[in-house]
């Protein structure tokens, strides 16, 4: 059996979504310089790489992170390619593959081989259609490497709505580069912060 990492790196050259808060690593311990340890401080954003949102991210009444069930986030995964570069996926774009295979859905677009270090505001998100046929398929989580369930522009987020109303939780940032299409055991486990709305995860598959 073979662990594929599909975690984005965090570090400060990493994208973010445009106007948050950059991804920053201070030094505030040093063996080299005397003390007992080393040891780093971190500021970032909950949503910067690979990271999950928790449903109330945006529906007030949604659960946070320490309440957010675990099961959708370890166990059978399918990984799916599609070509389309940019807009809303439907059904059809995955008339190639046979959907519902695992009760996790991982899609891997274009955006999986593009520039970490660049924010890109082309990519392909669900559309509220894909979010119910999945519903219907029983999926449980949709983990996409772009970096949001809509459009970067959007002001309503159609497809973070229709995937909540579809009780499927969100995973986003995946780096599937090196993950072929098809079935694997998978963990992305969220940090349990208290009232938290996102975070940051190790996404990993592992082959059956």
């Amino acid at each position: 059996m073979t662990i594929i990492d599909i975690t984005r790196t965090l570090n400060p050259a990493i994208a973010v979504w445009p106007n948050t808060r950059p991804f920053e690593i201070e030094t505030v311990g040093s063996l080299a310089q005397g003390d007992i340890v080393n040891i780093t401080e971190l500021s970032l954003n909950a949503h910067t790489g690979t990271h999950v949102d928790a449903p109330y991210h945006f529906e007030d009444d949604g659960i946070k992170l320490d309440t957010v069930p675990l099961e959708p986030y370890w166990g059978l995964a399918q990984v799916v390619t599609v070509t389309k570069t940019s807009g809303p996926l439907y059904p059809a774009d995955f008339a190639h593959a046979e959907l519902g295979l695992a009760p996790r859905l991982l899609v891997h677009s274009p955006i999986s081989q593009m520039d970490p270090t660049r924010f890109h505001n082309d990519f392909v998100h669900p559309s509220p259609e894909l979010a119910d046929h999945l519903g219907q398929l029983g999926i449980i989580l949709y983990g996409a490497d772009a970096p949001s369930m809509d459009s970067v522009d959007s002001k309503t987020l159609p497809g973070h709505h229709a995937m909540q109303r579809n009780c499927i939780l969100i995973l986003e940032g995946l780096d599937l580069s090196k993950a072929p299409d098809g079935l694997y055991e998978f963990v992305a486990m969220p940090l349990k912060i208290g009232g938290g709305d996102g975070s940051p995860v190790r996404a990993a598959l592992r082959t059956l």
